[in-house]
């Protein structure tokens, strides 16, 4: 039998949320089909904090070491995630030895409006500067996302260094599947972290989230719980303030829009809602990534949504189990098959 080839994470491991899990979940189909190293990078950002328990979790699960501060790292494949982890420092402090260099872009390059959302080319500079490879890609999470980085490299270049990858490094998203509400409701519901750019305007959320809703649920509201908002008719929890099992039997429908100048680039959380067996409206550079999962609208079409949906309710188990046929595209299986197709040849020439 032909060796496994080397894949080698160079992560910084204490991102909160979806990086992290996105991580997790790869590193479990990834050493099925190589030898796995993961290395961790101390980043100024995120200086105080813990290492992810969702990625601490996987790497105790699968024996894995965490090699801190290592000097170089070499491997056939070495796959670096998020680098704007990199945006407060001027190195990356280690050396990096590859056939294949890809970095994960799990942030947009650009938001809303075309504006640059941190310096792409000084994180992507320190690691073109501390690497090796016969190539090096970079690789788009999503569809919106890959509009990013390509309007990016149009408008700013890239060093002839670097190409983007051909096909989407999206996260996995291999969660049990609930069924549908059989007599679904008018029933309300959002969750994020709360950062600010999370969530849109006071309005916004006043039109998504009215009184004559049946319930308005909002997990994440630290700001507003802060802030000592006055909305009777939300039921408004801290981020990790509600088990996610119990958030979803409270709601029907998902309700995901965000601040203006920001745009997921993934969407991690509107999976976990159609896996849950719930409708999912968003807007449509978000609906981009999933398809026929959830529905693209803006958010003063919410309303008529929600009401044709719930007067037939057949229509809303429809559109649910459509949904949760269609994150098989994201499933680990999925992912599997694109990673040995990497593998049926040389790493370095085109996949």
């Amino acid at each position: 039998m032909p060796e496994k080839p080397t894949v080698a994470y160079v992560i910084e491991p204490r991102f909160s949320g979806g990086t992290s899990a996105a991580v997790a979940a790869e590193l479990k189909v990834m050493a099925q089909h190589a030898r796995v190293t993961v290395h961790a990078i101390r980043s100024q950002i995120f200086s105080t904090q813990p290492v992810a328990p969702v990625l601490e979790d996987a790497l105790d699960d699968l024996k894995l070491d965490l090699h801190w501060d290592m000097p170089c790292i070499g491997a056939d494949l070495v796959i670096l995630h998020n680098p704007i982890f990199l945006k407060n420092q001027a190195e990356l402090g280690c050396r990096i030895l590859a056939r294949h260099l890809l970095v994960v872009t799990h942030e947009n390059f650009l938001r809303p409006g075309q504006i640059e959302a941190f310096d792409v080319a000084h994180c992507l500079g320190q690691i073109d500067r501390s690497s090796t490879a016969l190539r090096k890609s970079v690789a788009p999470i999503s569809r919106h996302n890959r509009q990013t980085v390509t309007d990016w490299v149009k408008r700013h270049g890239v060093d002839g260094h670097w190409t983007i990858f051909d096909r989407d490094w999206f996260n996995i998203c291999d969660f049990a599947t609930i069924g549908p509400n059989p007599h679904p409701s008018d029933r309300r519901g959002r969750h994020s972290r709360p950062g600010f750019e999370k969530f849109p305007d006071l309005p916004v959320m006043d039109m998504c989230f009215p009184e004559y809703a049946k319930s308005n649920v909002v997990l994440g509201a630290d700001n507003y719980l802060a802030a000592r908002l006055q909305r009777p008719h939300w039921a408004m929890f801290p981020f990790q303030g509600l088990d996610l099992a119990e958030y979803f039997k409270m709601i029907d429908f998902m309700v995901y829009f965000t601040a203006p100048t920001w745009r997921e680039s993934f969407g991690r959380v509107l999976a976990e809602a159609v896996a849950a067996g719930k409708v999912v409206i968003t807007d449509p550079e978000t609906a981009s990534t999933f398809g026929r999962a959830v529905i693209a609208a803006r958010p003063a079409e919410v309303d008529a949504i929600i009401a044709r949906l719930t007067a037939q309710p057949q229509l809303y188990r429809k559109q649910v189990t459509q949904g949760q046929a269609s994150l098989a595209a994201h499933s680990g299986a999925a992912f599997a098959a694109q990673v040995g197709g990497m593998f049926e040849q040389p790493i370095g020439t085109a996949a």
